[in-house]
Order: structure tokens, then C-alpha cells, then sequence
């Protein structure tokens, strides 16, 4: 139930940052969710990879060729789902680095206190 939750709360953040960023595009909600999804899946499997083989250019740049990683899954999630349109690396990149701090945001809210 959490998992599908993040995926909701990841859905409703594209949608939002669609609305903000001006090269972003996304069809509808079904889009957004799906999105959510492919993000998601390409974070877990894709995205360790290409931190492994990008690593000395991670190393050499203290960690913000890091930035660019995530500019890359978003395009390729731009790629993959048919509805969800990103015009350009520099606004992958900053859906990339809008979408992480809004997720983080909603995810803290979403946090269950420890007794």
C-alpha cells in the first residue's frame, strides 16, 4: 500500500511540475501515473548502472555529474511512455532536480512517527 502511495504522490508531482515547467507535457493522469512508474523502475534498474559506469566523472565532479543522470532517466521516461513529452536536456534537468525535492517534501509528510 506505501509503494502504490509514493507512486500517487510521484504522479500528482509530475502533473504539478507540467504545470510549472514549460517544456514538459503530460496527456492525463493515467499518463502521470504511468510516468510515476517508469521513473521509478528505471531509478532501480537503469540508474545504478549508469552510476557504476559513469563513475570516475561522478568522482572527478564531487557528485553533480549525478544531475545529469537523472536528466537522463527522465528523458529516457520521456521516451518510453507516449503522453509525456520533455523538449530538452536543461528542462529534463530541472524536472529532474523539482521533481526529487518535491518528492522528498511529500514523502516526509507521508513518514509515520516512532513511539
Amino acid at each position: 500500500m506505501k509503494i502504490f502511495l509514493k507512486l500517487l504522490l510521484t504522479a500528482i508531482a509530475v502533473i504539478v511540475l507540467a504545470a510549472i515547467l514549460p517544456g514538459i507535457t503530460v496527456a492525463n493522469y493515467v499518463t502521470a501515473f504511468i510516468v510515476s512508474i517508469i521513473i521509478s523502475l528505471l531509478n532501480m534498474f537503469v540508474k545504478p548502472l549508469l552510476i557504476f559506469f559513469t563513475l570516475p566523472a561522478t568522482i572527478i565532479t564531487l557528485g553533480l555529474f549525478l544531475f545529469v543522470i537523472n536528466a537522463i532517466i527522465i528523458i529516457l521516461a520521456g521516451k518510453l511512455v507516449s503522453g509525456f513529452v520533455v523538449s530538452g536536456f536543461f528542462t529534463a534537468l530541472i524536472f529532474s532536480v523539482l521533481l526529487s525535492v518535491f518528492r522528498s517534501f511529500l514523502f516526509s509528510l507521508m513518514k509515520e512517527e516512532k513511539k
